[in-house]
Formats: C-alpha cells, structure tokens, sequence
C-alpha cells in the first residue's frame, strides 16, 4: 500500500503584499526572503525569471485595497498556470532568513507520497539558487532554479551551521532536511541546492565551461579548466550545417556526463519543466556557430527517442546572449522538419512556458501563412505574366511547376531573371540533389490540397478578358495534414491570428474577393454547417501584422 503524508500548511498572508517603486512605475511583490537589509522578491503575475534582491528601503507594505487588488489578480494568474500543470497559488513563503517557521500542529489533508514530493519540490524551488553564471566569455544571470549538487567543500560547511552560516541553512520552511548524498525523494534529489538556495544566492556565482559544460564553485578552477579543455564540438553527429550554424545529435544514453551537465545549465533558464539526471532515453540537438578555433553552442533542444505522444521536442533552450536572432525557431523547424521524415504530427511536450508559447504561436502563424501564399497562388514564382502563342492555354498547366507566386515573405518577385545561386553561407556548394529534394519538398503537388479540393475558377468579362480566382473547399484536418500540424494547435493559431472570424452559410457562392474557405464545425440557429472564409487578402494582412518571414531552416542543407 502507498504511503501518505500529512500535507504542509501554507504561510501565506495578506500581509505578504508589498509595494515596490520601479523605473517609476509602482507593482505589487511578495517577499520571499530576506538576508540582511535585502529582500527578495516575486513580483505579482509576472514570471518568476523576473524575481530579484532589493534593498529592504525600497520596499513598503501595500494597503488594504491594494493588498486584496494583488490576491484578486494573483488568482486569476493561478487559475491559469494551474492548468498548465503549476501549483495555484505560491509555495513557500520565507518572510525571515533566520526565523524557520515550525510546522502547523494542525495535521493538513492527507497526500499521497507522490504529491508530498511534488510539494516539496515546489517549496524548494521557489527561488534560484545562482544570481549569475560565468560561461565563456559570457556573464548571465540566471533565470531559475538548476539541482546543481554541493561540492565536496560546500557539503562540509552546509552540515555544520557556524558562525558564518545562517540557520536557515540548514532548514527550509515546510521541508524537512534531507540527506547530501541521498537521492531517492523529490527533496533528496534537490538537496544539492537547498542550503545553498536559501542561505546565500544573493551574491553566488557558477563557472561553467562552455565547452563540456562542466561546473565549479571557484573562479580559479575554472580558469585551469578552461585552458586545458580540449573539447572543440559536442561528441555527436551532424543533423545540419548551413554555412558556420551546425545542429548535432548527441546520445544521452552514449554520452551521460556531457547531457546531465547540459541539462543542468539549461535548467537555469527553464521553469516548468522537471530535470531527470537520467538521460538515456533522449536525444539532444545542439546549435553551434563555428569559428576558426571550434564550436560554440547557442542553444539545443532534447527529445524522446521513444514518444506514445508523438512529442517532438521535450526542453528547448536559446541560451540570453544569443536570443532574438531566430535561433530558436530555427531549432522548432528543425524538430518539426524530424518528425516529418519519421512520418508523424508532431507537437511540443507541454505545458510551454510563456515564453514556449510565444515562439510556437509564432512558428504556427508562421507555417499557416506560407502555406496559404502558396495554395492561393494563380501563377507559379518567378511570374509575373503568362504570354501564350496559338491554342488557348490553360492556367494550370502553368501552375503545376509550384504552387506559389510570391516569394515566402510576401515580397514581389522582380521581372529581372536572377541565376540561382548554388552556394550557402560560407560558399559552400550545394549538392543537385539536396537541391532537387528542397524543390520537390515545396512543390509537394501530390497532395489532395492540390489534386482534388483546389480549383481554379475563371469568369470571363464583356470586353473579352477574364479574372481567375483559387478557390479551396477543405476541413481544418486537411490544413493540419498539409502543413504537418496537429489540428488543435492549427485551429489555435488560425484563431489567434483572426483567420476564423469570417463566416458564411456552407453551399453559399463565393464572391470576388473570396479566394479560399475552409470547412468548421460550427451551425448556425438551423442547423446549417458554417464555413471559414480565409481570403488572400486577409492572409497578407496577418503577415504583416506578424511579421512573418522566410524559413530559418533551409532544407537542402539537412544531413539526415
């Protein structure tokens, strides 16, 4: 029979609400510890990476209204980041450094062992445990908690509360003291970073090599380290290669030192996921940008060999000196580029943090957009007119050679024929038949999007010309299929770029502006099937309200 525990009492209170003036601006915080005359804080709805130390002066206590506006709003935030797999309302209060609340003598609800461990972990977890981190010639600031465990000299001082060490130390609010070298529970796996976590990561520093990822406590370590590291790439395969930018598969079950030290130092940077030391049964896909002397990672993502969910991507990580630079949605093509060539739909493993989320939506839009340039197209890219001599000439003849017109960014094509470059990045030559793959991948006419649900309706003028208009009559599994989405994220991301708000009874005739419609499961008062009515129009209109630009992956240089 399981075991069960009695669950910790919270030592949450109104009077948890702070109010802190920043950048001129007043927001509500809670304070989660104080050290000293500094406190640190959580600032109320925002994300935890935001969470830093102050000065004890710049915090005031917040008023009666002000208080009950914090916990009103902090419901409704942990409302949603409960569905999304987190606690609804905030664990682990530390209001004194050298004050370790005792346990409530009130016995709580009983829980089951695997919800006192997840109990824990949130307790344990609730601040970060590094404010900085050396890696290479980089100075980042942490984000979030990583387990990284105690050195040998940490684990001698942490035993021992002396002088120098607060009591707090020793114990945590709510968490009971576990073994250094155990690891069998939730808080004995993390209790490498307890004592350090809540005794003295105002000011801690991590030195991380960043060539083999290896970590030190001490500066002068890392730097004998540094100069005799010898590892000039991550022990994997190639997976991809456009100019200096490598993406290599490592085996975590070949290479478990290597994965376990990068899977720490990524969980510096990613909240809701849990890290397993246990990293055999994944693959890591790390982004490097070569120079003359080796490779230096940007960021990776990791994945299950083995997914009954299909997932195809577990953590992604773009490491802060090098986000905003397409990275990131260069390594979510990629995963979705993989479960393409196994023959699956693909889709993140959830939850997706916020900033998860953003890149997702981003990369939905994205695809939809492309997609949709090129289904509702007339003539193929590269023209700008079709000229024909003799018999009358049909459209599609001409539109079998590809199914767009416009360039993937929107941009008109120039009349002036350019040559095809057959070079990369660094002036590599690409091979004629990663070229040839690259262009049968785009012009994928195979497919009953292009065989049987598109049609080309032409009308013809008094005056003798004619106006020819694409027309598509498909559900929302068939966008999903040919875009190679699962349907709830296709219908998600069409609803939050505004592409199914037009609506018309189905069977009704399109008008002239209508060049693409696609079936839902809606009915009006009758009973009646509804459609979505996706124009060209309003699909530019989404580009350009999002953005949306080329590809970050190009397919002729994929090495699988």
């Amino acid at each position: 029979m399981p075991k069960s525990f009695q669950a910790a009492g919270s030592h949450e209170s109104d009077s948890d609400v702070y109010i802190v003036s920043k950048d001129g601006v007043e927001q509500q915080v809670h304070i989660l510890e104080r050290h000293g005359e500094d406190v640190y804080v959580h600032y109320v709805n925002m994300d935890k990476r935001l969470d830093e130390w102050l000065p004890g002066s710049q915090v005031r206590p917040a008023g009666l209204h002000e208080a009950d506006m914090a916990r009103n709003g902090t419901g409704r935030k942990r409302k949603r980041e409960s569905t999304a797999g987190e606690s609804p309302r905030r664990a682990g209060s530390v209001p004194e450094t050298g004050s370790a609340q005792p346990e409530s003598a009130s016995a709580g609800p009983v829980i089951t062992e695997e919800e006192y461990d997840i109990q824990h972990h949130r307790q344990i977890t609730v601040k970060r445990n590094f404010d900085k981190v050396i890696f290479g010639r980089w100075q980042i600031k942490t984000w979030y908690f990583s387990p990284y465990p105690l050195v040998e000299t940490e684990a001698e001082d942490m035993g021992t509360p002396g002088a120098h060490t607060p009591q707090s130390a020793a114990k945590v609010a709510g968490v009971s003291r576990a073994s250094i070298r155990a690891q069998g529970r939730t808080s004995d796996l993390l209790a490498g970073g307890l004592g350090r976590s809540h005794a003295t990561s105002q000011h801690t520093t991590l030195w991380v090599c960043d060539r083999c990822f290896k970590y030190m406590a001490e500066g002068l370590s890392w730097e004998l380290h540094v100069k005799k590291c010898a590892r000039r790439s991550p022990p994997g395969r190639k997976v991809y290669q456009r100019g200096a930018h490598i993406i290599w598969e490592v085996d975590g079950a070949k290479e478990k030192l290597y994965c376990q030290n990068l899977s720490l130092f990524g969980k510096l940077f990613i909240d809701i996921k849990t890290l397993f030391f246990d990293c055999d049964n994944f693959l890591f896909y790390i982004l490097t940008d070569a120079d003359s002397q080796r490779d230096h990672v940007l960021g990776f993502f990791s994945k299950e060999k083995v997914s009954y969910d299909d997932y195809n991507l577990a953590c992604i990580v773009v490491l802060p000196p090098y986000q905003k630079k397409g990275y990131g949605m260069l390594l979510i093509e990629f995963s979705y580029e993989l479960s393409r060539r196994a023959g699956k739909i693909g889709t993140p493993e959830r939850p997706l943090s916020d900033l998860g989320l953003r890149s997702y939506l981003t990369y939905w839009i994205s695809t939809l957009v492309r997609f949709f340039r090129r289904l509702l197209s007339v003539l193929p890219p590269d023209t700008a007119q079709v000229v024909t001599t003799g018999p009358i000439a049909e459209v599609t003849d001409a539109f079998v050679q590809s199914p767009s017109r416009d360039t993937e960014d929107g941009s008109q094509f120039s009349r002036t024929k350019r040559r095809k470059s057959t070079k990369g990045w660094d002036g590599e030559e690409i091979p004629a038949a990663a070229l040839a793959a690259r262009t049968a991948q785009m012009n994928d006419t195979n497919d009953p999007m292009w065989t049987s649900l598109r049609a080309l309706e032409t009308t013809a003028h008094a005056d003798g010309s004619a106006t020819t208009h694409v027309v598509v009559r498909c559900t929302l599994a068939d966008i999903a299929r040919a875009t190679n989405l699962r349907v709830d994220d296709a219908a998600f991301a069409l609803n939050e770029c505004g592409l199914l708000v037009r609506r018309a009874q189905a069977g009704s005739e399109g008008g002239e502006d209508e060049v693409g419609e696609s079936e839902g499961e809606d009915r009006d008062g009758d009973g009646e099937d509804l459609v979505i009515a996706v124009t060209r129009e309003m699909v530019e209109a989404v580009a350009k309200e999002r953005d949306v630009k080329r590809m970050c992956m190009d397919l002729a240089h994929v090495l699988l």
